[in-house]
């Protein structure tokens, strides 16, 4: 039976309003203390709205995340983060069910952090922020907000949390040290987390203990499991630093775009000689990730574009 919300506060909920029809499933999306368990509770009649009124059928059911999915025959059906609890088989199961509930005109609503089941199971969903509404649609395009929305936080959260450095060893003859590494984003600050498709660069100080004519200096982007994404140094990239007097600091700048899919990376950082002597070679040095707001498999993002001809 179709769900109508008046003017409900309860809780963060502040005067939330919103209906669906009978026969609908509604995925319900957002940070934790958005609302969504209230706006279940108050769906199934658990808890009472302080304010407002919900109106639906007689028979509503209320599962919590420890509860089992047992979705029994009623009008309106309030899943509180349950599947995320439910091993393979209960998921299958449940999915079945709520095809024939769904049939029989009953209105769910499904509170959930996972892309199989909104994506999967819902047919619209509810994004709730600070206790209101703050999109409805299709499930691809409202989870795409949500996640970008993420991916963007997670981001400003990085820049107040600059790497520090912790190699894994580090090896050199001493005449170099590498003082510094740090990872920054396209506004110049440090951080430990960069977008997908980002200007970044990796800067790197180095300070001289011993007059060295003409040192080079490198970089290693690994993936946390150790495997190559990306190399170069500055002989690579025909940039002659010359000679380095003992006592002089040299700062360099690798600039790029991050076009890396969503993972976790660790950086390299060493100076040496042409011949490959190390001054100072420090092994996944610098820990950062890379976020984006969808999977892409592998290391690099390439961004195709997809065509199709009939």
């Amino acid at each position: 039976m179709a769900i109508d919300f008046r003017d409900v506060s309860l809780g963060p909920l502040r005067r939330f309003s919103a209906a669906a029809p009978d026969g609908a499933v509604i995925g319900v999306v957002g940070a934790n203390g958005a609302g969504q368990t209230e706006l279940l509770q108050a769906a199934a009649g658990v808890v009472p709205a302080q304010e407002g009124e919900v109106l639906t059928g007689a028979r509503r059911c209320y599962l919590s995340p420890a509860d089992a999915l047992d979705l029994k025959t009623a009008d309106c059906i309030a899943i509180d983060h349950t599947f995320a609890t439910q091993d393979a088989l209960a998921r299958a199961y449940a999915r079945v069910q709520l095809d024939r509930l769904r049939a029989s005109g009953a209105t769910v609503l499904i509170a959930s952090h996972e892309a199989e089941v909104i994506l999967r199971i819902c047919d619209e969903v509810w994004w709730l922020e600070n206790g209101t509404l703050a999109r409805r649609g299709d499930p691809n395009e409202i989870w795409t907000a949500y996640l970008e929305q993420a991916a963007e936080q997670f981001r400003d959260w990085g820049s107040t949390q600059p790497p520090g450095m912790a190699p894994s060893f580090r090896r050199g003859d001493g005449r170099a040290e590498v003082v510094s590494i740090e990872t920054l984003g396209a506004d110049g600050r440090p951080t430990m987390v960069w977008r997908s498709g980002e200007e970044v660069t990796v800067r790197a100080v180095i300070r001289y203990r011993e007059p060295i004519d003409d040192p080079v200096v490198g970089m290693m982007i690994r993936t946390r499991v150790g495997f190559d994404v990306y190399g170069t140094n500055t002989e690579l990239e025909q940039l002659r630093i010359g000679p380095c007097a003992a006592g002089e600091t040299a700062r360099l700048d690798f600039a790029f775009r991050c076009d890396l899919c969503n993972n976790e990376y660790t950086l390299t950082v060493a100076s040496h000689d042409r011949d490959g002597t190390a001054h100072d070679w420090l092994e996944d040095a610098v820990a950062f990730v890379v976020a984006d707001s969808r999977y892409t498999a592998g290391v690099a993002n390439l961004r195709a574009k997809v065509t199709v001809k009939r």
